[in-house]
């Protein structure tokens, strides 16, 4: 207390105030950390990466996953739904809602990738069986629901093809502004992983793919061409290994079997294609980005499903000159994404370490 007409404190209680300043301060901190969550929502066909990057958002702090939704994709819906409530079950979240969305994609048969992710998509790792339900309503619902519910707060990530976003999206068009971001893993600049043009999550549902990055608002795409220079080697499996825990035993055993399969595909390592977009969400600077207007390709023989990227910000003006165009100068496109150009590899994977270590 002050001393009356003196100004001063009394030694003891300015004793006690200056040992509880870092308390005050730690919660601070604490408040500001908690308030300063990022509310997601994750659209995933779990599958080996997908479940890397589930729990990878389930452990970390920045983030606030407020559901989960299923697409089919690297297996089919109901394998999908199954290992979303597995994976929220180990990681003791069965307070999120967990939602079944389209079964098949808009206008193409299903392809599924067991080669990659095992018969159920998870290494054929058997979990528990998940005590966690599955929500009753639609995925895509969901969705927009939360949105409305969240605005301006809601990142939505895809890691799967974009079938859900893409059917939320075409139902109420106005949670498009109504989105904080969306933050893809899909597509590339630099050619496709299931063959010369196309990524697989686009190339599992090009016209979904197509309505969601013509729906009006910043696409941050994170694509096939990083993750595969962002490569989970033995060192880093090594090292996931010297740390037990039931989280962390489980994303071993799926990050050997990537591994190996990877390995044997000639690759120096298994890219963590999902994951990172998690990551870019959890940290920002992981990433470098560059705004270009994106088209996904959905007629042509050999680049269906390709997205296309105008990395100059513009299209020559081809002016009718008689019989034949002209150049005549150039018109500006708008960018619709924010495309992902490099990674921080390694103080991502460190990242990624140190959350399933629980760290």
């Amino acid at each position: 207390m002050l001393v009356e007409g003196t100004g001063k404190v009394v030694p003891y209680l300015k004793r006690t105030i200056v040992k509880k300043v870092p308390l005050v301060l730690a919660v601070i901190s604490f408040t500001v950390a908690v308030f300063a969550q990022t509310r997601v929502i994750i659209d995933t066909d779990p599958g080996v990466d997908d479940a890397m990057a589930i729990l990878l958002a389930l452990n970390s702090p920045e983030l606030q996953v407020e559901a989960i939704t299923v697409v089919p994709g690297n297996v089919d819906g109901r394998q999908g739904l199954e290992n979303a409530l597995k994976l929220a079950s180990l990681a003791g979240r069965c307070d999120l809602p967990i939602a079944g969305g389209a079964q098949h994609p808009l206008n193409q048969k299903l392809i599924t990738a067991q080669f990659w992710h095992g018969r159920n998509g998870l290494a054929g790792v058997e979990l528990p069986a998940p005590k966690c339900k599955a929500d009753a309503r639609f995925g895509p619902d969901l969705i927009i629901e939360l949105i409305h519910k969240y605005p301006h707060e809601i990142t939505l990530i895809p890691v799967g093809p974009l079938t859900n976003v893409a059917l939320a999206v075409s139902k109420d068009p106005s949670i498009v502004p109504l989105t904080k971001n969306i933050v893809i893993m899909g597509g590339s600049i630099t050619g496709g992983n299931v063959n010369g043009a196309a990524e697989a999550n686009i190339y599992g549902d090009p016209e979904a793919a197509a309505i969601v990055f013509n729906a009006g608002w910043m696409v941050t795409m994170v694509g096939s061409d990083v993750g595969e220079r962002t490569l989970i080697t033995r060192k880093y499996l090594s090292d996931l290994q010297s740390l037990h825990g039931p989280e962390s035993d489980f994303i071993a055993k799926l990050a050997d079997f990537y591994l190996t399969r990877s390995e044997k595909s000639g690759y120096q390592g298994a890219a963590m294609y999902d994951p990172l977009a998690v990551g870019a969400v959890v940290d920002p600077t992981l990433v470098t980005l560059k705004d270009m207007h994106v088209d996904v390709e959905t007629k042509g023989e050999f680049t269906r499903g390709e997205t296309v990227a105008n990395r100059m910000g513009s299209n020559e003006n081809n002016v009718l000159h008689g019989d034949h165009y002209e150049i005549e100068g150039s018109i500006d496109i708008k960018p619709n994404a924010r495309v992902c150009l490099a990674s921080d590899a390694d103080r991502f994977l460190k990242l990624f370490i140190s959350r399933l270590k629980g760290k």
